[in-house]
């Protein structure tokens, strides 16, 4: 069921480029701030609670009561107007002293993402819509496509020509209308379908990355669960594309200092690509958003040409740092997290290949270190096109195999 209306705490929208500037919950605004974007640069929105009527020990005590999922981080979100599929929750596996893993391939989708269409979906709810719009060939879109199906809305994905087909088969199974086009054409696609259709977007509308304002929100949960299993990290090393889990992450720790439960706020760390990292140049270039080259990468998920302003505020405010990685970084990562039983998606590495980066002296030393898995190693470019080689069944081709692979000394 959704949850009910009355339970969210959330105020309104505000501007990230002019803290002044305030606006109504509703109607999300997509397109970022009016009163402050340029022809250069978008700002996104930001929510706003009423902290002060917020019982924090209740909520945040062991006791909180029985609701699961993002339901039970209800007045710190915008309305969950849209039935939800379980999301939230996830572990976090240590995998080795101090350095800790929260596993966001545990998710409905198996991937983070749910956590933001859960906020989305129910912002298209609450407007009226009649399905949603997104642009993507991976995460986000299957998310989309299942959070939409839930809801009994249709969901449009425009995709990239080189969509998975294992990912393309996970769309249509949720009833997705799946339109693969060029990269270049996908968000100006999205833009017309929005206008002419009435569909509400879930992907950015924006030359610079400014995304949906409740996306964040549902990302606010992850910094929550990480603070109830084991305090405020040191650091916490997010993978990051456009930025939105980064300030989500940052905010939830934020608002767990502001109401007195958490000492300080981590440092949060920036973990990108190194064929584009727009965020890494924005912050270089002193800027509050870049446009890049993107090059050859099989890190998709995290690969973008274009940057947003909630990274630049997450590593001001954190004292944190971007870090810019390899094919090569990213994939010694995803096999450190196989061999310790966890199967990711190259870009999901990136927090643990970012943490890895990092010399011993660079690292802070008052806490322990989180890295963000966002999402299953199924959504890989290449899975399952290996082709299956059958083994001689007799016996010493058997053994010489066994012995080859280090099996029994």
């Amino acid at each position: 069921m959704a949850t009910d209306h009355a339970l969210s705490l959330a105020t309104g929208q505000r501007s990230l480029g002019d803290p002044a500037l305030g606006y109504p919950l509703l109607p999300p605004m997509t397109s970022g701030c009016p009163g402050t974007g340029t022809e250069e640069v978008s700002y996104p929105l930001d929510l706003d609670y009423a902290y002060d009527r917020l019982d924090a020990a209740a909520l945040f005590g062991p006791t909180a009561g029985p609701r699961t999922g993002l339901d039970r981080w209800a007045p710190l979100l915008p309305p969950l107007l849209a039935p939800g599929l379980g999301e939230g929750g996830t572990p976090m596996v240590e995998i080795a002293p101090g350095v800790h893993v929260k596993d966001e391939s545990r998710n409905p989708t198996w991937s983070h993402k749910d956590r933001l269409n859960r906020c989305t979906t129910s912002a298209a709810v609450a407007a009226g819509a009649t399905g949603i719009a997104v642009a993507s060939s991976g995460n986000h879109g299957a998310s989309a496509a299942a959070y939409a199906a839930r809801a009994g809305l249709r969901c449009v994905v425009f995709a990239g020509p080189d969509l998975p087909p294992a990912v393309g088969d996970f769309l249509n199974a949720y009833g997705a209308v799946v339109l693969p086009v060029p990269w270049e054409d996908r968000w100006p696609l999205m833009r017309q379908a929005v206008e002419r259709f009435g569909l509400h977007p879930v992907s950015n509308l924006t030359g610079t990355h400014t995304g949906h304002p409740y996306g964040p929100e549902g990302y606010k949960t992850v910094a929550y669960e990480i603070f109830q299993d084991v305090g405020t990290p040191a650091a916490v090393f997010v993978p990051v594309g456009y930025g939105e889990l980064l300030y989500g992450v940052w905010k939830g720790f934020e608002e767990l200092h502001r109401l007195g439960l958490a000492a300080r706020v981590p440092r949060i760390y920036s973990c990108e690509s190194a064929a584009g990292a727009p965020l890494a140049s924005a912050v270089a270039r002193g800027l509050p958003a870049a446009r890049v080259e993107v090059g050859r990468t099989d890190a998709y998920s995290i690969t973008s040409p274009v940057s947003g302003y909630r990274g630049v505020v997450v590593l001001r405010e954190s004292g944190g740092r971007p870090l810019v990685l390899e094919d090569a970084q990213l994939d010694a990562a995803r096999q450190e997290l196989a061999r310790s039983g966890l199967w990711v998606e190259l870009s999901a590495a990136a927090g643990l290949a970012g943490l890895r980066s990092l010399a011993a002296e660079e690292l802070p030393g008052d806490g322990p270190l989180v890295c963000i898995s966002t999402s299953s190693g199924f959504k890989d470019k290449y899975v399952g096109r290996r082709a299956t080689e059958v083994v001689d069944p007799r016996w010493p081709e058997v053994e010489r195999r066994l012995i080859a692979a280090g099996i029994g000394g």
